[in-house]
């Protein structure tokens, strides 16, 4: 081997081993949210990646991805290169619903994905109309009871956390109630306030500002605790069906393979984020709750959530339209 040759190798091998070398992160970081720019989740993101930039030293961009109902923005976060420099943010829909319903997902949630952190989660909740004639959950019960199939609920889209979640709650109850799925959750929301369906179950924030202004009268909610503002109205635990008391999360994830010191720095400073009082500020405004897990918890989170919508789904016969 010549001397000219040697000398490349060499060149080459310290510059790989340099940058080999480099702590990560040394380059921006891309965040992608599977869903449109407005909603919940991408307000979570953009919240933390502020934040979450200064504490990692390098820009994170959020990168809206959306379509399937979350699907192509997870898949593509699933596919990336395990450097660190791609994450998703995910959601019950991406990593518990949308697989639980659809057998042929383009990712497996629990082979495809590392778990970082779980950021915050949202309650739920189950609103009428002013017109139903119930005032309260033993009231509404009795009612669907004694009229099977009468009434109809609203929801974002068939396999969404809104209508699997009523689903657990026919499971539970044997109340029968129409689904009537809609493309997204304004229209839902739109046509139950204006009584052209009976009930929603809908994520808080969105359908709070009716309940407030008594265009929708809330029943009970999914949330660890009663929440501020509605604090007359019970939890599905308080109510004696705790299946159905789940909230809607929002997580950090990487590819599959992502080294431990990548996902360690990365929680870190994400709950390093989640301390600053205008996070919090900002987060608790989206009708959220901070919770700044551990990567092993939120991972049992990911599979607890997982099977117990893959139960109700195979219990209730549900399938894609």
């Amino acid at each position: 081997m010549n001397r000219r040759l040697c000398l490349a190798m060499a060149l080459a091998l310290g510059s790989s081993a340099a940058l080999a070398a480099d702590p990560y992160p040394n380059k921006p970081i891309r965040l992608i949210v599977p869903f449109a720019a407005g909603g919940t989740t991408d307000i979570v993101a953009r919240v933390i990646s502020e934040p979450l930039s200064k504490a990692l030293g390098q820009p994170v961009v959020v990168d809206n991805k959306s379509g399937g109902g979350g699907t192509v923005g997870a898949a593509e976060a699933a596919r990336a290169q395990p450097d660190g420099y791609t994450l998703s943010i995910a959601t019950v829909s991406t990593t518990a619903t949308n697989p639980a319903v659809n057998p042929k997902m383009p990712y497996n949630v629990q082979r495809d994905f590392t778990p970082i952190i779980n950021v915050a989660a949202t309650p739920n909740v189950i609103a009428v109309h002013p017109s139903f004639p119930a005032t309260n959950y033993q009231e509404f019960i009795a009612e669907l009871k004694k009229n099977p199939g009468k009434y109809s609920y609203a929801t974002p889209g068939t396999g969404s956390i809104a209508h699997l979640l009523m689903e657990m709650l026919k499971s539970e109850t044997g109340v029968n109630v129409v689904h009537i799925p809609y493309r997204g959750g304004g229209p839902a929301l739109n046509d139950t306030v204006a009584g052209q369906v009976n009930m929603i179950f809908d994520n808080l924030p969105s359908a709070y500002p009716f309940i407030r202004d008594k265009r929708l009268r809330a029943i009970v909610v999914a949330a660890p605790k009663r929440v501020a503002g509605l604090e007359s109205i019970p939890t599905f635990t308080e109510v004696g069906v705790p299946v159905v008391n789940r909230s809607a999360y929002y997580g950090i994830v990487g590819p599959k393979n992502l080294p431990k010191e990548i996902v360690d720095k990365v929680n870190a400073a994400t709950k390093k984020a989640l301390e600053d009082p205008n996070v919090q500020k900002r987060i608790a405004e989206t009708g959220s709750d901070i919770l700044g897990t551990t990567p092993e918890v939120f991972a049992q989170q990911m599979k607890d959530e997982y099977a117990a919508y893959k139960a109700v789904v195979d219990k209730q016969g549900i399938q894609l339209d």
